[in-house]
């Protein structure tokens, strides 16, 4: 595990953070759940190529989106297989506990919306789209 990954994990587990992002002493923390600070970055622009990541939970939706920032390397205490086989086919290094089959939804009765939405999809820029679609869907915006 690289240095700023393990500076990451520790922030995210000591504040209780739901993403901490770092390199070179610069950090970036959310208490955000589920991919949405993820697609906050990815729309602002904010420049993260080569930053290391420390996440509650990543599965595929997040992957893609971590691949599209430039992320290096990601840490979950809890990972699914599609996030795993994602992260190492874009050439990112995945570090985990534990490894699911897939992530499950808030309410524990079925695979997350976000995962779902990507399970066909092997390309990042599609993965955006049918995470944003999902989104809109699940804010009631469409």
């Amino acid at each position: 595990m690289k240095a700023n990954t393990q500076k990451a994990k520790e922030l995210l587990e000591k504040n209780h953070y739901t993403c901490v992002l770092c390199q070179s002493g610069e950090v970036y923390t959310t208490m955000e759940r589920g991919v949405k600070p993820l697609l906050d970055w990815l729309e602002a622009g904010t420049e993260l190529q080569g930053f290391c990541a420390a996440d509650k939970v990543v599965g595929k939706a997040a992957a893609f989106l971590y691949v599209l920032l430039g992320i290096k390397e990601v840490y979950a205490p809890v990972m699914s297989n599609g996030a795993i086989e994602t992260l190492f086919r874009y050439g990112v290094h995945p570090e985990y506990d534990l490894s699911v089959r897939h992530i499950i939804n808030r309410a524990g009765t079925g695979m997350c919306p976000m995962e779902q939405a990507v399970m066909d999809v092997s390309e990042p820029q599609q993965a955006r789209e049918a995470i944003i679609r999902k989104w809109q869907i699940l804010q009631g915006k469409k």
